[in-house]
């Protein structure tokens, strides 16, 4: 692919991502944001099984929101660090996947790759973790357009989607910044943590300064996957 067609996508990929945050188009809005919302719960479930953990199902609901549930052990890990470094799994499950998609954009072959995977994940999640009707749905039908952009065997369509779908889960975390700055919050009329919260009483700190960490981080992602992307 030419420098100048990995402009042009790169800025109708920006472009239509900016267009589809205007109130018009709040029901084109929607299933994208439950899928920033699975790549936050598979970062909590994924980094559970990685502390020594597992991970037992998840849940997206209408309002966009969704939770995931594990259980963690001290088997890898002291309990404590285990509880904080899957809390940051979530919170940056957005950013890495989206780094991870518009890297892989980089080239008609490693598009067609990482488009396969995601589809992957999103068949073998729909099996084994999510368990609430919305998620099933939108998640599915997600599984379906890939599927069937995977067998049109289109470079160019491929690539488009790849970058477009890692633009919307990078931006997506910074479209829900007030979360970052929470410390509690209801859920089913009982007082919660927030994540942040929740690696500031495992570790160290203040909610708001993990919230600041997880941003600069999220962002040097984001810049090193575009980077990448550039790069000849």
């Amino acid at each position: 692919m030419t420098k100048q067609f990995n402009y042009i996508i790169l800025a109708s990929a920006i472009l239509i991502f900016l267009l589809l945050q205007l109130p018009y188009f709040t029901a084109i809005q929607y299933p994208f944001r439950l899928l920033g919302t699975w790549f936050h719960e598979m970062g909590h479930g994924l980094t559970a099984i990685c502390t020594g953990g597992s991970f037992k199902y998840l849940e997206i609901y209408e309002n966009g929101g969704g939770v995931a549930y594990f259980t963690l052990t001290n088997r890898f890990l002291p309990l404590s660090l285990g509880k904080a470094i899957t809390a940051i799994g979530g919170l940056l499950g957005p950013a890495i996947a989206g780094g991870l998609l518009i890297a892989g954009s980089k080239n008609a072959r490693s598009a067609s790759l990482f488009l396969r995977l995601l589809t992957g994940m999103i068949i073998i999640s729909l099996f084994l973790w999510i368990r609430s009707y919305w998620g099933i749905i939108v998640l599915g039908t997600f599984a379906v357009v890939f599927v069937v952009i995977t067998f049109l065997k289109n470079k160019k369509i491929e690539i488009g989607t790849l970058l477009f779908l890692g633009l919307q889960s990078v931006f997506s975390s910074y479209l829900q910044l007030n979360y970052l700055f929470t410390k509690q919050f209801e859920r089913g009329g009982k007082i919660q943590n927030s994540d942040t919260q929740a690696i500031a009483e495992n570790t160290f700190g203040t909610y708001w300064m993990w919230a600041i960490i997880i941003i600069f981080i999220s962002f040097y992602i984001v810049i090193k996957s575009v980077r990448f992307y550039f790069r000849k």
